[in-house]
């Protein structure tokens, strides 16, 4: 099949655009795709999730008979080793679950009061 002459430069200009048009898009104008947007959705999920468990990890701690040991503990753990400390306490770890949840620790760590004497 042979294509006319004339043809041509519309047929290139197309392609360019086309080409321009999802480069464009998926740099600049905030295109994804559907794995991408499934990857953002399930992250924003679990922040969500930690967020609002947080405030049961503080109510375990408040609730503990042995609130202030633990405490004490945790404030002498080195900064990366405090969310071990706080996972070792059983506050991250919610009822129903097998285990300490380590971004629920680490998040729960803020709102500890560890600078209080």
């Amino acid at each position: 099949m042979t294509t006319p002459e004339w043809l041509k430069p519309g047929l290139y200009g197309a392609l360019l655009g086309a080409a321009f048009v999802g480069i464009a898009g998926f740099s600049w104008g905030g295109w994804m795709t559907g794995g991408s947007a499934e990857d953002m959705a399930n992250k924003m999920a679990q922040e969500e999730v930690i967020a609002a468990l947080v405030p049961l990890c503080l109510d375990m701690s408040r609730a503990d008979i042995d609130r202030m040991a633990k405490l004490a503990t945790i404030r002498e753990a080195s900064s990366f080793r405090r969310r071990d400390a706080v996972m070792e306490t059983g506050w991250a770890t919610m009822p129903g679950s097998d285990g300490p949840n380590r971004d629920l620790a680490l998040a729960c760590i803020d709102g500890l009061d560890l600078d209080a004497s």
